[in-house]
């Protein structure tokens, strides 16, 4: 993990921290800063001149790879440069006292087309970023890995704004850019021999920027892009009856999946460095709601998870002034105009009621702490409580919104903001279900995910409206959109602010190996909107889970975090909020 931040100007020979342009001088520092919280370990920079153009490369550093200290970016005597922000997984081999990075580097130098680096990305199965600037052919390649698990932000040229940038994140809404989310779809080379003799960078720009398909016509590479569904339509299927009885149809499939699943967490929790000083402490976390997903990959990553160390259970409930006054006032909500502004008005002082972080996704999270340590009676699990008064919530509003930018919608806030509390990871743990609460700061640095199984297995109420409406064909086709939707949905969001901690998230869901394994199976496999919510979604890992042992997490429905954790719609009146709405 690192933070990336790359910018090119022409007619300057001066780096951006050393007398350019005043305006573009301060940006240019607090984007290196945004930036740097993402690598506390270490940071650098590079600065070349070619020609008349300036190239300015910073990254900082997040060590969970390798024995060796590394600094980034990359570099080497023939001026290559590169800054990456990924974890190589599968594709490449990475032995587990290498570092990622400095592998990657080595192959790209060799790289001596467009093409060569296309494949070459188009072969590792992991979440990226990356800026590599190929010396020899003055080339800068950019790109984010298929499904944007990992956050690049990009400002082309204006007339006011006269310079290229990429960065993992922005400082929030600023005249000095026009960030906006790089796309998948493509990967990016801009030649900047053409920009040599551009008398306007701002309209030469466009026409020196390649936008390359992920995949070429005969290319065998494997993790190019996300597989696509099986469209094969199912014909007189046997319904379940329940979850102790995997039907015969079923059985080798829901093996498999563990099988994949396991390999999937296995890869991502396997080698994390130790860290001086933290010897024997959690290196592992789990935003942890006591749902099915989360659950599921927390029983995995304790097959291989050392011993010996705990395993953090995240779980984050919010003080919701809202949610208070209702309880004490009633629902305001459906009284008549005027006399609900009366009674907004004539407001209760919430702040004298005993506040309860009880919110759904604790009583779950604690209920399932307790089957994980039935389950696994020799591990540590250290279930996290960390509680966010009302008033703690409004200080970090601001910066939250600065992290989750160009993001900036209501749902985008509710969501962000539970992950920026729940990766901070400060909260208090108890020892046993009754005994008294501790003050915790979990030093895990990487953090499971469980994103990703509704999108693959249909845990969405839509796919049993798209069956209502369509039968198993429109549920086919629902699913092949949310393939093609992730990766222009929440991934890159969740990556700038959780990163802001200096810790990791990974998907263990969405790994591309994961993807295309669930993808080529046909529909009536994964789920079966004709039973009863609690079964009928993610019907393939419900019977996983089961089998695995984890009873009562099987057969938990789905609830979005946001009302989980209670962090949507904090305030008094907020109740009528649309999701959609944009920030102020």
């Amino acid at each position: 993990m690192c933070g990336i931040l790359f910018s090119l100007q022409a007619g300057t020979s001066a780096e951006p921290s050393e007398g350019s342009d005043s305006t573009f001088q301060e940006l240019f520092r607090e984007l290196r800063i945004a930036n740097g919280f993402r690598g506390p370990d270490a940071q650098d920079s590079v600065h070349t001149r070619v020609q008349n153009l300036s190239l300015d490369f910073f990254a900082s550093e997040l060590r969970l790879r390798g024995d060796a200290f590394i600094a980034q970016p990359h570099r080497d005597p023939n001026g290559n440069v590169l800054c990456w922000n990924g974890e190589i997984f599968e594709g490449i081999d990475v032995a587990s006292h290498e570092n990622d990075g400095e592998k990657l580097f080595s192959l790209l130098t060799g790289v001596k087309t467009p093409e060569e680096f296309s494949d070459l990305l188009g072969s590792i199965e992991g979440p990226f970023a990356i800026v590599f600037y190929h010396c020899h052919s003055q080339r800068i390649y950019f790109a984010r890995d298929p499904l944007g698990r990992r956050s690049l932000l990009i400002h082309r040229p204006t007339p006011v704004n006269p310079y290229f940038l990429l960065a993992s994140v922005s400082v929030g809404s600023h005249p000095g850019y026009a960030f906006e989310e790089l796309s998948t779809d493509c990967i990016y080379s801009l030649d900047v021999s053409k920009l040599f003799s551009s008398t306007n960078i701002v309209t030469d720009f466009i026409d020196c920027v390649d936008a390359m398909p992920r995949r070429r016509d005969g290319s065998e590479a494997q993790y190019a892009v996300p597989s696509r569904i099986n469209r094969s339509l199912p014909e007189d299927i046997p319904k379940a009856q329940d979850l102790d009885h995997v039907p015969a149809h079923l059985s080798g499939v829901v093996d498999e999946l563990i099988t994949q699943l396991d390999r999937s967490v296995m890869l991502r929790v396997r080698n994390i460095p130790s860290r001086n000083g933290y010897e024997g402490q959690a290196r592992v976390a789990v935003l942890f709601s006591g749902g099915i997903d989360s659950t599921t990959l927390a029983f995995l990553a304790h097959r291989h998870v050392d011993p010996a160390e705990p395993i953090d259970l995240l779980n984050v409930a919010f003080e919701n002034p809202r949610k208070i006054s209702v309880q004490v006032e009633g629902n305001i909500g459906g009284l008549p105009k005027r006399e609900k502004k009366q009674k907004m008005r004539e407001r209760l002082d919430y702040s004298t009621v005993e506040v309860s972080y009880d919110v759904p996704d604790r009583i779950t999270g604690l209920t399932e702490v307790e089957e994980l340590r039935r389950l696994c009676p020799g591990r540590v699990w250290n279930f996290v409580e960390i509680n966010v008064p009302f008033e703690e919530y409004q200080g970090a509003k601001s910066t939250v919104e600065a992290l989750m930018f160009p993001s900036r919608t209501v749902m985008d806030l509710s969501l962000a903001i539970a992950l920026y509390f729940a990766a901070r990871g400060v909260g208090k743990i108890r020892s046993h279900a009754d005994a008294l609460p501790r003050p915790y700061t979990s030093p895990a640095r990487v953090l499971l995910n469980g994103l990703g199984s509704d999108e693959l297995l249909g845990g969405y109420g839509r796919h049993r409206t798209a069956f209502r409406a369509g039968g198993w064909q429109a549920i086919v086709d629902e699913l092949q959109l949310e393939i093609d939707r992730i990766p222009t949905r929440n991934l890159g969001r969740d990556d700038r602010v959780i990163s802001s901690h200096g810790k990791e998230t990974r998907h263990p869901f969405l790994s591309l190996s994961v993807v295309s394994y669930l993808a080529q199976l046909p529909v009536h496999l994964k789920l079966d909107p004709r039973l009863e919510a609690g079964l009928g979604e993610k019907m393939l890992l419900r019977f996983a889970a089961r089998k695995l042992g984890l009873k009562e997490a099987s057969g938990r429905k789905k609830r979005a975090m946001q009302f989980g954790s209670h962090s949507a719609r904090m305030a008094p009146g907020e109740g009528d909020k649309k999701g959609d709405l944009l920030l102020r």
